[in-house]
């Protein structure tokens, strides 16, 4: 019998059958929540714990599930942020619930046009049963925004079919802009209200007087939640037209999205209010500082493996000097943090040198260099796990400490 968990390739032609997993340090993880991807169809399923949804979480212990004696086939359609192009693929079924429950042939198709046409072929795969980091390549060269995934059978289950992650590897071949996301969401945990500011979010919710400090990179919102003494990590994707969200969230410091779903969806582009809310991310920013003493600086992006700061992210660091020209007694240590995908050396001298360009930019900015203080901590104080693109993500990270 299937138990509650707590947390989606096809195309004509050759068969593949799975190949070992080899170094390719230069592909980019294109199809999970943590990428940015998101889930714009959901085959039919079992509910509870067996959703959809875990398909894009990186987790092989979490997945989807059939409904009973539906065993396929089932079709999943899965939103990239950007147009790409996916070299590789890779299947999760160690942790099925049931042998012969595993997925078994899998088709992937790929479109540039819409969620529901302009498909064409990339691979038709045989996974195995019980597997996790079943690889295989990709033989055509389409690209395109929107993934299909059919899942046509099992390994001989008579009650379910199953299967617990795909992942997708490439090549981003765009680099849209997101549009503001400024507004008011109905969501799982009542009224959300965001303000961007640039790459800077900040909010509150309806719900135990709920505040939101954080960043946009790309489609996904990396944030802060407080609720009180209580706080947590939250990451969040925006559907491709932006009105929509779905994302998850965590609890206290230990590294994992393990409190649940938190989903909305935009009911107004006006911002609204809560009473406890400050009100704008340079209001908050000073708050924080003033009484937490330490925050995560979420919204500095820099170019990929550089210490170059995106253009999109001065503004936030602009309103961080203000707020040192204001308190002209207060001195930072800004930490730079990184994932954990290079070696320690590399992401310690990655991490440094996006610190110090945050100093850098804030003298320039008329703060005294004798005020700020920099250290570069590579991958050694991560704060999610970094086996998810999505823990990585919040791993990324600038943090200021007020000496």
């Amino acid at each position: 019998m299937l138990e509650s968990m707590p947390r989606i390739g096809w195309a004509v032609g050759l068969v593949l059958m799975a190949i070992p997993v080899g170094a390719a340090a230069e592909e980019v993880s294109l199809a999970s929540y943590g990428d940015g991807a998101t889930l714009v169809q959901k085959a039919d399923e079992y509910g509870g714990g067996w959703t959809g949804e875990w398909l894009l979480d990186e987790r092989p212990q979490s997945g989807w599930a059939s409904p009973e004696k539906r065993l396929g086939p089932h079709v999943f359609v899965i939103a990239l942020p950007e147009k790409s192009a996916v070299s590789r693929l890779e299947f999760d079924t160690q942790s099925i619930d049931g042998d012969g429950r595993g997925a078994k042939n899998v088709r992937l198709e790929i479109s540039d046009t819409s969620a529901s046409t302009g498909f064409v072929p990339l691979a038709s795969v045989t996974l195995q049963d019980r597997a996790d980091r079943q690889s295989f390549p990709v033989a055509a060269t389409a690209a395109g925004r929107f993934l299909r995934l059919t899942v046509l059978d099992n390994h001989g289950a008579a009650d379910y079919t199953e299967l617990m992650d795909v992942r997708a590897y490439g090549r981003q071949l765009t680099n849209s802009p997101m549009a503001d996301v400024s507004g008011t969401y109905e969501t799982n945990f009542n009224d959300f209200h965001v303000l961007q500011q640039s790459t800077s979010l900040v909010g509150c919710y309806e719900y135990k007087e709920g505040v939101l400090v954080g960043g946009l990179e790309g489609h996904v919102m990396k944030l802060t939640w407080r609720e009180g003494p209580d706080h947590g990590p939250a990451l969040m994707v925006f559907s491709p037209d932006g009105k929509e969200f779905t994302g998850f969230w965590g609890r206290g410091e230990d590294g994992v999205f393990s409190g649940g779903r938190w989903d909305g969806k935009k009911k107004s582009s006006v911002v609204g209010t809560c009473p406890h809310w400050k009100g704008d991310a340079q209001t908050q920013l000073q708050h924080d500082l003033a009484t937490e003493g330490h925050v995560r600086f979420y919204g500095i992006n820099f170019d990929s493996d550089s210490g170059v700061i995106r253009d999109e992210s001065k503004p936030a660091l602009d309103r961080l000097a203000a707020v040192l020209k204001a308190h002209l007694d207060w001195k930072l240590t800004v930490e730079g943090h990184t994932d954990s995908l290079a070696g320690a050396a590399h992401n310690q001298t990655l991490s440094q040198a996006r610190a110090d360009a945050v100093k850098a930019y804030l003298t320039r900015a008329g703060i005294e260099a004798g005020r700020l203080r920099t250290v570069g901590l590579g991958a050694t104080k991560p704060v999610a796990s970094n086996d998810s693109a999505a823990g990585r993500a919040e791993n990324r990270r600038v943090e200021l400490v007020r000496n």
